[in-house]
């Protein structure tokens, strides 16, 4: 491949070769973590175990990128922005990245040992839950070409509706993780009940870009972020879920993921009327005007 038609098909440039401005800053922002992990591991401060904070990092960078590839459509109808689904296949490929430089930080921290990599992988539930949703990401990731769109076909989309498990995979290895503070978690899988109830809206024949549709579901994200903290407190810690739960309403002391879920979603709601509104005083000027 001649240097010219590389940067043809250059990640920040669009089907015709010329360089998008949104596609170059998404890609931009995509390698802003991974530079962040590098520089850390090669000038931060020495700990007794270097690798553990990258691996945690670059492990939370896949998942919340997972969770903006799944947030592109319906970003895409609620604001009408059509240009953002050309930068969803770029997101995509960068959360495989991040799989797999989690996958290869913790071969790191076990001194390359694959044996003993393997091993762990195999008789670790939560090691091996995770590689499962790297494995099936991995498949994604290799039929994400133009030329495997074309040869699969309608099944093509059948295959990456395995988007949905593969993340419900990854939330799940983020819980076992986490162990007793799954804070960030939570958080995590309240925004994709979220995304997942934007997407049942949509099939329920529901308008994505009413503001008072985005309202409900953002109530229901949060019953759904709510429901899966006490559901873990409550069967997989000593924890008492109960206290959990309350303390999702006494946000003076600390705003918990539930309550952030509902702010988030408040917040496209809020969004998209204000651009209801914009659109519509932008037409009644256009008229008096005619």
């Amino acid at each position: 491949m001649t240097l010219s038609t590389y940067a043809k098909h250059a990640p920040w440039t669009d089907r015709r070769g010329n360089v998008s401005g949104l596609r170059l800053g998404v890609f931009l922002l995509l390698l802003l973590p991974a530079a962040r992990i590098f520089y850390d591991l090669l000038f931060g401060p020495v700990f007794p175990e270097p690798y553990e904070q990258a691996l945690h990092q670059s492990g939370d960078w896949a998942v919340r990128f997972l969770l903006l590839t799944l947030a592109v459509t319906p970003l895409r109808r609620i604001f009408c922005w059509n240009r953002i689904a050309g930068v969803r296949r770029m997101i995509g490929v960068s959360v495989l990245f991040y799989a797999l430089l989690h996958l290869s930080l913790y071969a790191a921290s076990e001194h390359w040992n694959l044996v003993k990599v393997a091993s762990e992988i195999v008789l670790r539930f939560y090691l091996t839950i995770g590689f499962v949703a790297l494995a099936a990401l991995a498949v994604l990731g290799s039929t994400s070409f133009d030329s495997m769109i074309r040869r699969l076909g309608r099944n093509w989309q059948k295959l990456h509706s395995l988007v949905y498990p593969i993340t419900a995979l990854g939330l799940f290895h983020f819980f076992l993780q986490s162990k007793s503070d799954v804070t960030q978690a939570t958080l995590m899988a309240g925004l994709f009940v979220l995304l997942m109830i934007y997407r049942l809206a949509v099939k329920a024949g529901f308008n994505l870009a009413n503001p008072l549709v985005l309202a409900a579901c953002a109530g229901l994200g949060v019953a759904g972020a709510a429901g899966i903290e006490y559901a873990w407190y409550a069967l997989a810690t000593g924890i008492p879920a109960d206290r959990v739960f309350q303390a999702n309403f006494d946000i003076a002391t600390v705003i918990r993921p539930a309550v952030w879920v509902g702010i988030t979603g408040l917040g496209v709601s809020a969004a998209a009327l204000l651009q209801s509104l914009t659109g519509s005083v932008s037409m009644k000027l256009g008229l008096r005007r005619v």
